[in-house]
């Protein structure tokens, strides 16, 4: 028994060694970044999936080779950093990796299973011949009608029904007298229906008619109807009826309610959390389907690189105000314009007064107090005075700077309904005032100035080295 078991483990090492060494040769290491491997097939995938004719700046294998390691070097920092065990970046990556998963519990056949499903629900719910066909003639009342209507239509409705005693033909009838437009034209024709399909008067009136009898005159809350049964049959056959479930099932998005009832099965079964549940059909699809694999690495990755990018430069830029003035000093000619400004606003008022009003407000205060000082003088109740544009315009921004301030005199400015009369103040500038008159183009600029210092500092802190023979098997199959 011993030397059974023995040679089982045996046999079983030596298989996942096998297999260990066949993976190895198919997928070999590209690269190592800190020490850490990279297989051929995870830079493949991040190439071409970044490197699609739809790409406009395209990059060749060794230029995108700097890229990745990059990529992978800040991935790494922010697993240095425990970010992945933030409840939030743990909660945000479920939801993305989830749409993917998911969708993978159930297939076609079980989609399908569940389509009978709905047909047999239903076919039991209508039960034999409970399907009727309905021809109507209506005379329209409606809510709140007016003094006489509805003996009018009362005697037009006996009229009808007396000429369908009298023998005329029941369809010919409703395309002259019906005043339901939408089945008139079709003789009165209502099509299949089942049951509470129907108001409740007219239905209670079909279940005393035979097939080719027509009732007397029905008053419902809409009007007079006299309707007349045509047919009665079963369910139509499943194959007969199946692209209709199916368009069913996916304009209700019934695909995602099975696949979340199926997750609760097999969580219940197993005695597991759905989260457990999703996490093991990641791992099992993953080890099967390397697009997804990597697709599921993406979200984990991505996450990750824009929280700690957030941290490192993103946020950190932004909000660095001393170090943004010093960055804008230190380069205040690039940001020089070619041509003046305008640094005010273009403005709408209800009414003329205003216009005058508006001007005044403001004058002689900080520009980056206007906008408090307009909302809470003009615009703090319900009612709305002025429509404000405020910002620093170049020519061609707004009609109404470009009219008063630029001198176009065929600039178009656009109307604002309930606001007939418009104007601007402010002052033209040939250069910025200061750092907040560029603010975005400095915020920008610094954040990528602060990017590069920092990989800088990551490459000392994970060495990258590339295996130049496989990387050229790449390079030929992008051929």
């Amino acid at each position: 028994m011993m030397k059974t078991k023995a040679l089982s483990i045996f046999a079983l090492l030596s298989l996942h060694f096998s297999l260990s060494t066949f993976a190895q040769q198919d997928d070999p290491v590209i690269m190592t970044i800190n020490g850490n491997p990279v297989p051929r097939s995870e830079f493949v995938y991040s190439y071409q999936k970044n490197n699609g004719e739809d790409v406009i700046d395209r990059k060749t294998v060794e230029e995108y080779v700097e890229l990745f390691a990059n990529y992978k070097r800040k991935v790494q920092a922010a697993l240095d950093a425990h970010l992945d065990t933030l409840t939030s970046y743990n909660k945000e990556f479920r939801q993305y990796r989830d749409q993917q998963v998911l969708p993978t519990l159930i297939n076609d056949a079980d989609v399908e299973a569940e389509a009978h499903r709905i047909y047999d629900k239903e076919n039991e719910r209508i039960g034999p011949n409970g399907l009727f066909r309905l021809q109507h003639i209506m005379f329209y009342i409606g809510q709140n009608p007016e003094e006489g209507l509805e003996k009018k239509q009362e005697a037009r409705a006996d009229s009808a029904y007396q000429a369908l005693k009298a023998g005329a033909d029941f369809g010919e009838l409703a395309k002259k007298v019906s005043q339901d437009a939408g089945t008139a034209k079709n003789g009165g024709d209502i099509g299949w229906l089942t049951k509470g399909q129907l108001l409740a008067k007219l239905e209670d009136a079909m279940t005393k008619l035979n097939i080719g009898e027509f009732s007397e005159p029905v008053l419902t809350e809409v009007g007079y109807h006299i309707i007349k049964l045509t047919g009665r049959k079963s369910l139509d056959p499943y194959d007969s009826l199946r692209s209709n479930i199916m368009t069913f099932i996916e304009k209700r998005k019934l695909r995602k309610k099975f696949a979340e009832d199926r997750l609760k099965s097999i969580a219940e079964a197993k005695q597991i959390s759905t989260d457990q549940v999703m996490d093991m059909r990641s791992d099992s699809i993953s080890a099967i389907d390397q697009n997804m694999k990597y697709l599921i690495k993406e979200y984990h990755d991505g996450l990750l690189l824009y929280e700690i990018s957030n941290r490192e430069v993103w946020e950190k830029a932004a909000k660095d105000e001393a170090g943004l003035e010093k960055f804008y000093k230190k380069n205040k000619k690039k940001y020089t314009w070619d041509e003046p400004r305008f640094k005010g606003m273009a403005y709408y008022t209800k009414a003329e007064e205003d216009v005058e009003a508006v001007k005044k407000c403001v004058k002689g205060k900080p520009f980056s107090e206007w906008a408090e000082l307009l909302r809470t003088t003009f615009n703090s109740d319900s009612v709305l005075r002025i429509r404000v544009e405020k910002g620093i315009f170049k020519k061609g921004d707004n009609g109404i700077v470009d009219r008063n301030e630029f001198g176009v005199s065929d600039a178009v400015v656009k109307e604002k309904k309930g606001f007939p009369y418009y104007s601007s103040f402010g002052t033209m500038l040939k250069a910025p005032e200061g750092m907040a008159d560029v603010r975005a183009l400095v915020v920008a600029d610094y954040q990528d100035a602060m990017e590069k210092e920092w990989v800088e500092t990551l490459k000392k802190r994970y060495p990258i080295v590339v295996n130049k023979d496989i990387l050229a098997t790449v390079k030929e199959n992008d051929k």
